[in-house]
């Protein structure tokens, strides 16, 4: 902890209970001492009373439920919205460290990129064994209606939203793949332009890296996906409407790139040729930004009771008349049984070693694996493969006998269904809370954009915070919220 004296020796006690535990603190060293990049920071915290931060963080708050900054929990039945919790102190990261995800990241994502493209094709990697077969065949969203289909520029994953968590090493490491469709990137963009205004001479002064090219970045990688011969592209974004958890994200991205929202009734095919109506007449569509999954985006290739996509969309895709961002049947890269992996992959198809390396997982479809997994349920984390938002988990140390019994039984009916990965002392950051400064668990989001020819980070990302104290899940769906991610200048 802390010492007290420290605090008093400031002159207030915004870090009299700071806590620095087992795990990496973001902001001190192991002697409790700010690091070298977070020391402005904690100067000009000590400049601050804690009546000053409430005034910045009302401020934020009030910013956030003005803008309509909202997310859906599903299933809560206090209400449809929520505001996303915003926590006004920035996570910094500094340039080399940078380095090394963006470095790492780039690898990652032409290694699975380069995977999606051999399972729906020569199936070379399961042939030599190096993935069993049967775990590609049986994932969920394995789309053999994708085989030997041609992609726009041979790019699979156009947006990806990896997480990262910072082990007590100090190393960043990959928890999950986000290939779907990922989310989150309009409140870090919104987190940011929150900041500027709570501490526009601090953000000024601290050599901080922009994200605001990503709007930019993102409408170039789609239209990167048009057909040449569509030198003006149409390019649309498509969400299942206003009931999405994400609907708040996809109105933002829509209104950013300048370009229209669409739902599935929006949009008609004929002739294997994707139209959007509008008030002047029927208008051809290049490019879908789709943030309807799978199952749902053609009722005529899957499921038929689907009314969130356009009937004929996947055939008009087929033939090249449409791009999809991402690819259908993308999905069985970021399946976590599939995570364990991508290492594998990496060193297969780029002839590297991995940049940054995977957390240890189990899996339970190996019977040995298994066996462990089920005599040590009270240490690790089991993950259901295609889950995703915190659902379909069991955090072994804080759950109950009855809860480790349930599981049991779901991994012993299932067990392709399921995998185990230990319980991380993942990072910690300062956070404001109740009138003093705590710290709590984050991760990283950082957002990848895939051109084919060019692939583009921009600095920083979603820091997700576990805002319940010693909670290690950062889902917003879980109580989570988030704060800004600084990536500074040399």
């Amino acid at each position: 902890m802390l010492t007290e004296h420290r605090a008093r020796a400031n002159g207030h006690s915004l870090f009299a209970t700071y806590d620095l535990g087992p795990a990496y603190d973001e902001m001190f060293d192991e002697a409790g001492e700010p690091r070298p990049h977070y020391r402005l920071l904690y100067q000009r915290l000590q400049e601050l009373s804690p009546r000053d931060l409430q005034q910045r963080q009302s401020y934020a708050d009030l910013t956030f439920l003005n803008q309509g900054i909202t997310f859906t929990v599903y299933g809560d039945e206090q209400g449809v919205e929520r505001i996303f919790p915003y926590d006004l102190l920035p996570r910094i990261v500094t340039h080399d460290e940078w380095a090394v995800i963006e470095a790492g990241l780039k690898q990652r994502i032409r290694a699975l990129n380069m995977f999606l493209h051999d399972i729906y094709h020569q199936a070379r990697i399961l042939a030599d064994k190096i993935i069993p077969r049967e775990l590609v065949y049986t994932c969920p969203h394995f789309r053999r209606e994708m085989r030997n289909v041609a992609v726009p520029q041979g790019v699979y994953i156009s947006i990806t939203g990896t997480d990262l968590v910072r082990l007590p090493s100090g190393e960043f490491v990959v928890l999950e793949d986000n290939l779907r469709v990922p989310s989150g990137v309009s409140y870090m963009l919104t987190n940011r332009a929150v900041m500027k205004r709570a501490f526009p001479g601090l953000f000024a002064n601290y050599g901080v890296r922009s994200i605001d090219h990503y709007g930019h970045a993102l409408l170039t990688t789609l239209r990167a996906l048009a057909s040449p011969h569509r030198p003006e592209p149409t390019i649309v974004l498509l969400t299942p409407g206003v009931y999405n958890s994400a609907y708040f994200e996809h109105t933002f991205l829509a209104r950013l790139m300048g370009v229209e929202l669409v739902e599935g009734r929006d949009l008609l095919v004929h002739d294997n040729v994707v139209y959007m109506r509008t008030t002047a007449g029927l208008r051809r569509v290049d490019v879908i930004y789709r943030r309807v999954d799978d199952d749902f985006i053609d009722p005529l290739a899957f499921r038929a009771d689907s009314i969130l996509g356009a009937a004929g969309l996947f055939n008009a895709f087929r033939a090249g008349n449409v791009s999809l961002a991402n690819v259908v049947g993308t999905g069985v890269a970021d399946d976590k049984a599939i995570y364990a992996y991508v290492p594998k992959m990496i060193k297969y198809y780029l002839s590297e070693e991995p940049i940054l390396s995977n957390v240890e997982t189990y899996l339970c479809n190996d019977p040995g694996e298994r066996a462990y997994v089920l005599e040590h349920l009270d240490e690790l984390v089991v993950k259901a493969v295609g889950e995703s938002g915190g659902y379909g988990m069991l955090i072994g140390p804080h759950s109950t006998a009855e809860e480790r019994e349930r599981f049991r039984r779901l991994i012993e009916a299932n067990p392709r269904n399921y995998i185990a990965q230990p319980t991380l002392q993942f990072s910690r950051a300062p956070c404001f809370v109740d009138g003093r400064v705590e710290p709590r668990h984050v991760d990283l989001r950082p957002y990848i954009l895939n051109s084919g020819d060019q692939i583009t980070i921009v600095p920083g990302g979603l820091t997700r915070v576990a805002l319940r104290k010693g909670s290690l899940v950062v889902n917003s769906s879980q109580g989570g919220g988030s704060k800004d991610t600084w990536v500074l200048f040399e």
